[in-house]
């Protein structure tokens, strides 16, 4: 009797933390991008020549531009957005990437991505990225949400690192990054020097109208993307290299 009642007692307490586990599938995230602008002008001005004029720059700018984004996701469809604006970043020059405007249905594998290259507009059309992740067993707690650790190699040389939450069920990311059992809510790419690290998790209520692809700019694929951009970009050096991989990301 004393070990039927200790049973019923353990499923009870079991059925209760059941009943007070979340699950999101609807709601906005936000992201702080954070990049360093320092590390990034080294690897664009990188030659002697340029070295007097990379440490003007650096005087004149802070080391770390801070922005925001919006992530919003209902189901298998996410929309990724810039978003509440910082007043500092109007002192400083545009950098590539920072009015990406991404849909992306995770059911069907898809994207649509409204890319600005300088002053032109593209829309990015193909499938989503095909992340081959290595999940690890190191966590950490990003915006109330426990996370694991994964990491994996894109484009051929950038590492990525990202943490992920099964306590959201749609299975997306800033940018374009996907393909976790769950949301990405920290992602680094440390050798790129720039960060995404949600600051908080909201349950607003998500329009399907505001849930729907761009439809201004020329439309490209992934590799016509890219084939533009390098063909623009071929006289740059060093400069053209990082352009390329923060506008591909």
């Amino acid at each position: 009797m004393k070990k039927l009642l200790l049973y019923i007692c353990l499923l009870l307490c079991s059925a209760a933390q059941a009943q007070h586990t979340i699950f999101l599938d609807k709601g906005r995230i936000e992201f702080e991008k954070r990049q360093n602008i320092h590390s990034l002008l080294d690897e664009m001005l990188s030659g002697e020549e340029s070295a007097s004029w990379r440490e003007m720059q650096k005087k004149q700018m802070p080391k770390f531009k801070t922005s925001y984004f919006d992530l919003y996701f209902s189901g298998n469809i996410t929309y990724y957005k810039p978003g509440r604006e910082v007043e500092d970043n109007f002192k400083q020059r545009e950098w590539p990437a920072e009015e990406n405007i991404i849909y992306t249905d995770l059911g069907q594998q898809h994207s649509i991505s409204q890319k600005k290259v300088f002053d032109k507009l593209f829309l990015q059309d193909d499938s989503t990225r095909n992340i081959r992740w290595k999940i690890t067993d190191e966590t950490r707690k990003i915006a109330g949400f426990d996370c694991r650790r994964a990491n994996a190699v894109i484009m051929d040389s950038i590492y990525v690192v990202a943490f992920y939450t099964d306590g959201i069920v749609t299975p997306g990311g800033p940018e374009s990054f996907t393909g976790l059992p769950g949301m990405i809510l920290g992602l680094a790419l440390p050798h790129e020097h720039v960060t995404w690290f949600a600051t908080k998790v909201l349950v607003d209520e998500v329009k399907p109208e505001s849930l729907k692809p761009s439809v201004k700019g020329n439309r490209v694929s992934n590799t016509g993307l890219k084939d533009v951009i390098t063909k623009a970009l071929k006289d740059w050096g060093d400069y053209g290299k990082v352009y390329l991989k923060s506008i591909l990301l």
